[in-house]
């Protein structure tokens, strides 16, 4: 049993301890509830991603869980606020009709977070870009770690993270939807035969999709459109190869050793620029002495 008559001395800061207690329990209360709606969005994020369709819904699904599970940390955390700052005795009324004015004024000032999160929304809403893609946009191009409605979180070949607010986003290069196409160019000299490079460019596609390491990443065989242009020192010829996403650099890399074996062997030159220098005559005399 308590011996309250030992607890006398307490009555004077009651006040202060039962408000420090309801502080206590409103944090914990809200760090429960976070706990329990990212376990949430976590398990309704899993099961939807199971039975999504094809890996670019998947990825889509992944991405607007990650943003919900954002929006609700922060909808928690100006909740929690409101109310210790009630417990404590701040009251709440003046300030919400405080921000409403100053939000007002400050509004015209902050345009451009309005603009991040307009922006962020439709990114989302229609599937522009999603965690795992690889995208260029606002000059910067990487793989997506993280997209909010505030940002995207971006990292680069070099390991470098460029963090782009979404109001800057105008234009999305999404190199990671649905297919892509590992682009060669590719020059020869000109006293080289094209069709014998034409053919060899066949040969080193179909020995490359027959690879098993290489050919669940390709799609289709190898196209070429033919002689794409008559530079300098080179007759470049111009192929592709659809591929998965992801996968148009490692495809290419690959594509590029192999006719570089290939052309060594049969005797097709890849050129490099060179000059020539002719020494002709000497100028005649313009007159005898």
């Amino acid at each position: 049993m308590i011996d309250w008559a030992n607890l006398e001395w307490l009555r004077p800061w009651w006040p202060e301890l039962k408000s420090g207690l309801k502080v206590v329990a409103i944090l914990a209360g809200a760090w429960v509830v976070h706990a329990l709606i990212a376990r949430l969005l976590g398990r309704v994020r899993q099961a939807a991603a199971a039975r999504a369709p094809d890996v670019e819904s998947s990825k889509w699904i992944e991405t607007v869980g990650r943003a919900l599970r954002y929006t609700a940390s922060i909808v928690i955390g100006l909740i929690t606020a409101m109310l210790v700052l009630n417990e404590l005795g701040v009251s709440i009324a003046p300030i919400l009709g405080a921000a409403g004015v100053v939000g007002l004024a400050v509004g015209f000032g902050a345009q451009s977070l309005i603009k991040d999160y307009f922006t962020g929304f439709f990114l989302l809403v229609e599937n522009q870009i999603r965690v795992g893609d690889v995208v260029e946009i606002a000059g910067k191009s990487g793989f997506v770690e993280e997209v909010t409605l505030r940002r995207v979180k971006l990292r680069g070949y070099d390991g470098a993270v460029h963090y782009v607010a979404n109001g800057l986003i105008t234009t999305v290069t999404n190199m990671s939807t649905e297919f892509a196409f590992a682009v060669m160019d590719i020059g020869i000299s000109y006293r080289s035969n094209i069709g014998a490079a034409f053919d060899v460019l066949r040969k080193v596609a179909a020995e490359l999709r027959a690879d098993p390491e290489f050919a669940p990443r390709i799609l289709e065989d190898l196209q070429i459109a033919g002689v794409d242009s008559l530079a300098d020192s080179a007759v470049v010829i111009r192929c592709r190869i659809k591929v998965l996403p992801l996968e148009q650099w490692n495809v290419r890399r690959e594509f590029l050793r192999r006719t570089k074996e290939a052309f060594d062997a049969a005797g097709i030159e890849i050129p490099f620029p060179h000059r020539t220098i002719y020494f002709g005559p000497p100028a005649a005399a313009s007159g005898a002495r």
